[in-house]
């Protein structure tokens, strides 16, 4: 049944219309059963001897290799593979930078100067009197140095507090650079390195902070240089989105470099004209996974969805083509796509799919690139059938909460700071913080898990961050939305209202969980929360984890001091030892560390118990959610319920927010 698949009613429209006919994800998670022993990480097969199980009176592999090394080892390299295609995201960005220095990067430009003086700043760049361009050439050639640097470490460590710094020097896991660690790390779990599981892990976390301090955070900041550093929007979310009388542009994957020419041509006069001669009324754009993220954030482009409706998107027969970049894409989609009119195009050089159409792009040609795919797209919408199965679904969101501009939003533009928040707490108004991040996993219900945990955490005054796919799976049931607050707690209600927020921050794609490290680096630094991110009263939580990213984002925010809850199966499960070690070993160590809990109840628990805690070893006023919400401050509805709406301004006469420029 497909509402058990999904908790959202878009897809189960598109699944039942499937079924039987179109195989999708949902449909293999059923057929294809999850192997208990790797599941739980103790199956090695990093050498030809293998693959070894550890299981019933098996206690070691061929090569002696003990439950506890071989859990490492494989929890450490995926760690590896995620930190690799988060920073190999970052490289890319700092190469278009250079190009667009250079003058060679057709279509792009400088777009937030401020935020490259800042950037430039932190790396040691120095400024005055220099152009524009100059700036941007030494940015872009020292963040490409951060990948490779044979001495010294990464340069953005010195971002975090000092006491942290401190940490992460006695404990031995400063990066040096990132791919140095990434490949120390692959090298240590070969046959016969690193045999001592604390050790091996040591390392995954060094390879993590080269990621979340480095490759991650140098592409969130080259991305706000290169497209404007996001400020809230409004947006729909869901596949409702997709037009009937429209050729439809999907965005997936991960690199906006792409996505960025793509948005700038649907606009462009010539290829709007050309898709009229096709007979459509106008190219619309939407997105899946953190594409749609990137230009959500910063165009309003509405997502249709999020890791687990990609092939559902194609499957509404609306779609005239999914265009692909890297991470996250499902062979499958060809496959889908096959069954209808869509052209599947793969872009990277990175990547292609057999069955889909490549068209390479090339940030030096970017936008005559992206106006051969539209141009593809419209071809194609003459071929679309006499009939779509478009869900009539959608939801309204806002989106783009940047650091900056939540630092803004508390103080203006000569007052920005983390002090209201940090007064917030300690008052017990908003009784902690939450990140809930992370992916989509055809194992469990879709976003059935997120839904639920952000439900509870808002409704306990929490307030909550999002980002990539877990981000999106918010927006889908009005998360996102400031008329949401409704269902806040008092406390966290009187906050949001008085900024004028939802109770739900988007603040971006995946990579951009670095900008979380930079909310929880700037509460610590702002005072009255503690000196570093373990004494705030906060958690991360990844309730849907599918990709290796997931586990090195985790890694990385652990080893900065944050509390870390995953939902599903633990994939270190078969060791105790590992288990451990991730979280009383790192607690110790760090004040962060990483722990599992399948159910959502008990990992709901375990957030607020740690939030509670948190508060307690602060001495802050203890979270009583009667305290506040009792000030006679009401609605807008019932305060302006005689009042007429149009007059007002303030809302639409269906409700919904009247879209405004911020």
């Amino acid at each position: 049944m497909p509402e058990r698949m999904t908790a959202d009613s878009a897809a189960c429209e598109v699944l039942d219309y499937c079924e039987g006919t179109i195989e999708t994800a949902f449909d293999r998670a059923v057929s294809v059963k999850p192997c208990a022993i790797g599941g739980r990480g103790i199956c090695c097969r990093v050498c030809a001897m293998g693959p070894c199980r550890i299981t019933g009176t098996t206690t070691r592999g061929v090569c002696g290799a003990t439950a506890a090394t071989i859990a490492a080892r494989n929890f450490a390299r995926s760690v590896a593979g995620g930190a690799a295609a988060h920073s190999d995201h970052g490289r890319g960005m700092a190469q278009t930078l250079v190009a667009v220095a250079k003058g060679e990067a057709q279509g792009y430009r400088i777009r937030d100067e401020v935020k490259l003086r800042s950037v430039a700043g932190y790396l040691g760049i120095k400024t005055d009197g220099r152009s524009v361009n100059d700036i941007a050439l030494d940015v872009a050639e020292t963040a490409l140095a951060e990948f490779g640097k044979s001495s010294g470490e990464i340069a953005y460590l010195t971002r975090a507090t000092p006491i942290r710094q401190e940490i992460w020097h006695k404990e031995k896991v400063a990066p040096r650079s990132v791919d140095r660690e990434i490949v120390e790390l692959m090298h240590r779990t070969s046959m016969g390195v690193d045999q001592d599981a604390e050790h091996i892990l040591d390392q995954a976390l060094c390879a993590a902070l080269a990621d979340g301090w480095g490759g991650s955070m140098l592409a969130t900041d080259i991305s706000d240089i290169l497209f404007g550093t996001p400020t809230p929007l409004q947006a729909q979310v869901n596949l409702g989105v997709l037009k009937d009388d429209e050729v439809n542009i999907v965005l997936h994957g991960h690199e906006p470099t792409l996505s960025e020419m793509i948005v700038a041509a649907s606009s462009d006069p010539e290829l709007l004209d050309y898709a009229k001669s096709k007979g459509a009324n106008g190219i619309n754009l939407a997105g899946i996974c953190c594409t749609a993220n990137e230009v959500l954030m910063r165009h309003g482009i509405s997502p249709a969805g999020n890791f687990l409706s990609q092939e559902l998107a194609v499957a509404t027969g609306a779609v005239e083509a999914m265009v692909v970049d890297v991470q996250c894409i499902m062979q499958a989609l060809a496959d889908v796509a096959s069954r209808f009119h869509t052209k599947l195009i793969t872009t990277s050089p990175k990547a292609k799919i057999e069955g889909a159409e490549h068209i390479e792009f090339d940030e030096h040609h970017a936008y005559d690139s992206a106006k051969n795919i539209v141009r593809t797209a419209i071809d194609n919408y003459p071929n679309r059938g006499a009939t779509t199965k478009i869900p009539q679904t959608d939801e309204a969101l806002v989106a783009g909460f940047s650091h900056e501009y939540i630092r803004y939003m508390q103080g203006g533009l000569y007052r920005g700071s983390f002090r209201p928040l940090n007064d917030a707490i300690a008052q017990g108004r908003i009784r902690g913080l939450a990140a809930v991040v992370g992916c989509n996993n055809a194992r469990v219900a879709q976003d059935a898990p997120t839904v639920k945990i952000i439900r509870e955490l808002i409704r306990n005054d929490v307030l909550v961050a999002v980002t990539g796919c877990a981000a999106t799976g918010a927006a889908k049931y009005g998360f996102l939305r400031p008329e949401f607050m409704a269902e806040a707690g008092a406390g966290l209600r009187e906050v949001c209202e008085a900024i004028g927020i939802p109770p739900v921050l988007h603040v971006g794609s995946c990579v951009d969980n670095s900008r979380i490290l930079t909310i929880l680096t700037e509460c610590s630094t702002e005072g009255g929360l503690g000196d570093d991110v373990p004494a705030l009263p906060a958690v991360g939580i990844c309730p849907e984890y599918m990709s290796e990213k997931a586990l090195a984002i985790g890694a990385y925010c652990a080893a900065s001091g944050a509390y870390v809850l995953f939902g599903l199966p633990s994939p270190v499960g078969g060791s105790a030892e590992v288990v451990n070690i991730m979280l009383d070993g790192w607690m110790k160590r760090f004040g962060g560390g990483i722990e599992l809990a399948p159910d959502s109840d008990e990992l709901i628990m375990k957030a607020l118990e740690h939030i509670d805690e948190k508060r307690r070893e602060l001495n802050l006023t203890e979270y009583d959610p009667k305290r506040y919400g009792t000030s006679g401050d009401r609605t807008l509805e019932e305060l302006f319920e005689d009042v007429d709406e149009a007059a007002l301004g303030l809302y639409s006469v269906n409700h919904e927010p009247v879209k405004s420029e911020v």
